[in-house]
């Protein structure tokens, strides 16, 4: 078979496997040597690629900010930070109709900006607010839907490990893709708060409405998280200002967030011990996957299938907008049965190339982050959209008695809002790219 075909016919045997339930680490990893094996057509170069593969994956200086966000995140965990921000917003906004539903979308967006993680967002913002949105009055649906739509903050609002394994497989800027989530991300959430205020405004029994606290209590609450906001404001600020670069700006925030973690009474040696664990378990499990992806993708640049893509894309005389919304459509789809992550390590090899040659007006560089920001939204949204979002599985293991017909009918509104977000960015870039022009 010809390595063309060879790689066509690759990709329809890597979905079933990871249907089958074979994690997509090995699914890739497996698929891409034996395909460079079948182009090599000798086993010499195979076992040549395998020597080095894995250390000129890991000595990439870049890849070193992901076990420190992670452990960033572990000790936002154990500081009880998602607390404090949910307690926080409830003080000044939870009296309001759909408050209580706005202050978790806001503590989202406080806790993702500290975690980065959509599938951490989401459990731990789910354990702190769906109790308090129950005894507000608020309806299974809409809570457990804002809850898992207020979840995909996590990744979307800098930092994001997904956002670093992009910048990685486009040669792009770090701090320059971190730049250019921002306003997207906090576009993001007021459109979810937008939402929960139209539907209590349309359906007036879908929430309750808790009392308004004394000032004091309030200002007592925002006390607690200031904190969040210095360890925020000195991570990704000093990113943006050049003063550190991502990596240490990522070590700068693992060891703030410790210190919090362990002055809050939150991190003794015992917990240390699970924080590091869990650090540990999770870069290894996202380093295979990259291994994987890098095994699989150098099958694809070994049988062209990135070129001739671009090529034949190309000789359809098809618009620039044409192919980049089959590409978002393409992404929205396999977003509801994959992660963010895996997603992108499998996909861009083949996508970005194909982006690259369209021509939309903008400069390469510029080009490239609007697509990064455009492709980990759209990704994002499949978290949310049923009948396989993740977030909303997430939710439901927290919340077995809300039936899942419920839950699909409460994200409903979030996922539309977040196709109209997705058409205001496509149409306007200068709304993603703003920021970047800014720090420049």
């Amino acid at each position: 078979m010809e390595p063309l075909w060879l790689a066509v016919a690759s990709f329809p045997v890597l979905m079933a496997l990871i249907f089958l339930r074979v994690p997509i680490g090995l699914s890739m990893l497996s698929i891409g040597l034996l395909g460079s094996w079948l182009v090599y057509g000798d086993l010499g170069p195979l076992l040549n690629q395998m020597k080095t593969l894995a250390y000129s994956q890991f000595s990439t200086h870049s890849l070193s900010i992901i076990p420190l966000f992670l452990l960033m995140g572990q000790f936002a965990l154990l500081g009880g930070i998602s607390g404090a921000l949910f307690k926080a917003a409830e003080a000044f906004i939870g009296h309001w109709r759909g408050g209580v539903a706005m202050a978790a979308i806001g503590a989202c967006a406080g806790f993702g900006s500290i975690c980065g993680s959509s599938l951490a967002t989401a459990a731990t913002m789910g354990q702190v607010a769906l109790p308090e949105l129950r005894r507000a009055g608020y309806e299974p649906g809409l809570a457990s839907g804002t809850l898992a739509a207020g979840g995909t903050l996590g990744i979307l609002i800098p930092p994001s490990i997904v956002l670093v394994i992009y910048a990685i497989l486009a040669e792009q800027n770090i701090a320059m893709l971190f730049a250019a989530a921002f306003v997207p991300g906090l576009l993001a959430a007021a459109s979810y708060m937008l939402v929960v205020a139209l539907t209590v405004r349309l359906r007036p029994s879908a929430a309750g409405v808790i009392p308004a606290l004394p000032a004091a209590a309030r200002w007592r609450a925002l006390a607690q998280t200031w904190s969040v906001a210095v360890i925020f404001i000195t991570v990704v600020g000093g990113i943006y200002a050049g003063l550190f670069t991502p990596t240490e700006g990522a070590a700068v925030g693992a060891i703030s967030t410790g210190v919090l973690a362990w002055k809050r009474g939150g991190l003794d040696r015992a917990r240390l011990a699970q924080a590091l664990e869990a650090t540990a378990s999770g870069t290894a499990m996202i380093f295979f996957i990259v291994l994987g992806a890098a095994a699989y993708n150098t099958f694809l640049a070994l049988s062209l299938l990135p070129q001739e893509l671009a090529q034949w894309v190309g000789s359809l005389g098809l618009s620039p907008y044409s192919v980049l919304w089959a590409i978002l459509l393409f992404y929205l789809v396999f977003g509801c049965v994959m992660d963010s992550l895996s997603m992108i390590l499998l996909t861009i090899p083949i996508f970005f190339p194909l982006f690259s040659a369209l021509d939309f007006g903008l400069q390469p560089d510029d080009a490239a982050i609007w697509f990064g920001i455009l492709v980990l939204i759209v990704v994002e949204v499949g978290l949310i959209t049923p009948p396989v979002g993740m977030n909303l599985f997430v939710i439901r293991a927290m919340a077995p008695d809300i039936p899942m017909a419920a839950m699909y009918r409460g994200v409903l509104p979030f996922v539309l809002a977040d196709l109209v977000r997705i058409v205001l960015l496509v149409g306007f870039p200068s709304i993603v790219l703003f920021a970047t022009w800014l720090s420049r």
